[in-house]
């Protein structure tokens, strides 16, 4: 069973992993929508996106993000 929109979370581990540096409040939903439905994983129906349910991909992904970046600073010190 692939993922479905209302899986943020999942979707966003994989998007972070595809897109390794990029913060994801530079990305338009237009991107992030077509990025989400070329993904292996996604199994819904690419209509049924909306603008919450980006957004709540987005800051799924934007935690990753932020706690990924907090890491590579405490590394670096």
């Amino acid at each position: 069973m692939g993922l479905k929109w209302d899986q943020p979370e999942d979707i966003a581990e994989i998007l972070a992993e595809n897109h390794p540096g990029l913060n994801p409040l530079d990305v338009r939903f237009t991107d992030l929508r077509q990025w989400v439905i070329d993904l292996d994983e996604f199994d819904d129906d690419p209509a049924a996106s909306n603008e919450a349910k980006l957004e709540a991909i987005q800051m799924a992904w934007h935690e990753l993000y932020e706690e990924n970046e907090q890491n590579s600073e405490e590394d670096s010190e």
